[in-house]
Order: C-alpha cells, then sequence, then structure tokens
C-alpha cells in the first residue's frame, strides 16, 4: 500500500503524540522522519517475530492433538475415545500455556493489528475442542465452553478472544471431521453412529441457514458444510437399503 508524504506524517503524528514526542516530529526532515519510522517498523518486527515463535509452539501442540484424536477413525478407536478425550484435554493444558504467552507479546487492544499470525491455529483449537466435546458427549461445544478449554475470554473488551468468526470456522472443520468419522464408524461396525451424526450435522446445517455470513472464507467453508451433509447422507442411504440403519431404543418403546 502506497501513501503519501502527507499521510504519512499524519500517521506518525499520530503516534508520537502518544508518546509525547509530537512537537519533536513537526520539526524533522523528511530523512529524520523516515528514520523515525524505520525505528517504529524494527520494533513492530520484532514484536511479530516474538509471537509467530509462540504461535509455531501452538501449530505444534495442535498437531499433537490432532494425533491422539485421529485414532478414533481407527476400527478399535470407538473402544478409547474415553482415554482419547482424558489425553487431549491434557495436552490443552500445554496450549493454555502459550496462550498465556501469547498475551504477554502485543498490548490487548492491538488484537486484531496481529490477529492474522494466530487465526488458523486457533480455529483449528477450536476445532479439536469441539471434536473433543462431541466425542464426549455427541454435543455442540459453545463459544463460552471452546474460550475455556483454550483459556482465553469471550468478551472482546477482557483481551485476547475467542473471535466468533474463528469459532464458527472451527466448528465447521469439526463437521468435516465427523464426515469422516460416518464412514469410518461403518468399517468399524458402529452402524447406529452414523445416524447419531447425521442428525447433529443437520441440526448444525440449520443452524448456520440463520447466520447471513458476509465472511468471504468462512462463507467458502460453509459451502464445504454441504458437501459433508450429503456424504453422511450417502452413508445413512446405504445403511439404510442394506437393512442397517436402526434407530438406538430407548426405554422399550421401539
Amino acid at each position: 500500500m502506497l501513501y503519501d508524504l502527507k499521510d504519512v506524517r499524519l500517521e506518525w503524528s499520530r503516534f508520537s503524540f502518544l508518546s509525547g514526542n509530537y512537537h519533536n516530529v513537526q520539526k524533522m526532515s523528511v530523512t529524520e522522519m523516515f528514520s523515525y519510522i524505520q525505528g517504529f517498523l524494527s520494533a513492530d518486527q520484532d514484536v511479530r517475530e516474538d509471537i509467530r515463535k509462540v504461535v509455531q509452539n501452538l501449530e505444534q501442540t495442535a498437531r499433537e492433538i490432532l494425533t491422539v484424536l485421529q485414532s478414533v477413525h481407527q476400527p478399535s478407536g470407538f473402544k478409547e475415545i474415553p482415554s482419547k478425550c482424558a489425553r487431549a484435554r491434557e495436552l490443552f493444558c500445554t496450549v493454555r500455556t502459550h496462550l498465556a504467552e501469547l498475551k504477554t507479546k502485543f498490548p490487548a487492544e492491538q488484537y486484531y493489528r496481529f490477529h492474522e499470525h494466530w487465526r488458523f491455529v486457533l480455529q483449528r483449537l477450536v476445532f479439536l475442542a469441539a471434536f473433543v466435546v462431541y466425542l464426549e458427549s455427541e454435543a455442540l461445544v459453545t463459544r463460552e465452553e471452546a474460550a475455556q478449554i483454550l483459556g482465553i475470554e469471550v468478551v472482546r473488551e477482557k483481551g485476547f478472544h475467542l473471535d466468533v468468526e474463528d469459532f464458527l470456522a472451527g466448528v465447521l472443520i469439526m463437521a468435516s471431521e465427523l464426515a469422516r468419522l460416518a464412514v469410518n464408524s461403518v468399517t468399524a461396525g458402529d452402524y447406529s453412529r452414523p445416524l447419531r451424526i447425521s442428525n447433529f450435522i443437520n441440526e448444525l446445517d440449520s443452524g448456520f441457514r440463520l447466520l447471513n455470513l458476509k465472511n468471504d472464507p468462512l462463507r467458502k467453508r460453509y459451502d464445504g458444510l454441504k458437501y459433508d451433509v450429503k456424504k453422511i447422507e450417502e452413508v445413512v442411504y446405504d445403511l439404510s437399503i442394506r437393512g442397517l440403519a436402526k434407530e438406538p431404543e430407548s426405554g422399550g418403546d421401539k
């Protein structure tokens, strides 16, 4: 992005006013001004580098959690769901430590200035938290619950928080994982799970239909939910024509 000299003077005067150097900046030559700006840019780059280092640690921990949870897709994995979820929750303690460190790397009011650095890993962490909650209870994680698992805030004014669009993106990633789980459930001989997943995903799809999504990446990700719904419906249909799709009985009424 290009700025004219007037824009540079106005913008830098604003920063300098906040730091008490307003009058000094007004007297600067062009060379001095840009030398001063270079100092600001260098400091900004140092902050971003510190953030990137913490984000790399977050990404590594996210990969470790994913590796633990991926085993549920194995034929014997369904019996290990409780232990795998417990192990994943232990690793979320490390996530909370990294996020606590990340909070210290920049001023709280500049969250969205650096948001691009941790946006994708935060969405993936929300997906992992949502997947754990679903495996434990077959329920949808709330934004508040996801924020609690990650050790961050929900309210923007309180500082480092879980942005609502990051939360929604993480939930949509989970939907794709559940579509895969539905297929692998059949392979493992669990024929009732795909039906429950289908009901859950259909409710999720109905909820997203109520939203007027303005965010282009989020809207594109939501388009993927339609394919997930279709994929699961095909699994359920295949079970139905084979006579294997039976709703779980409750209370002997069925």
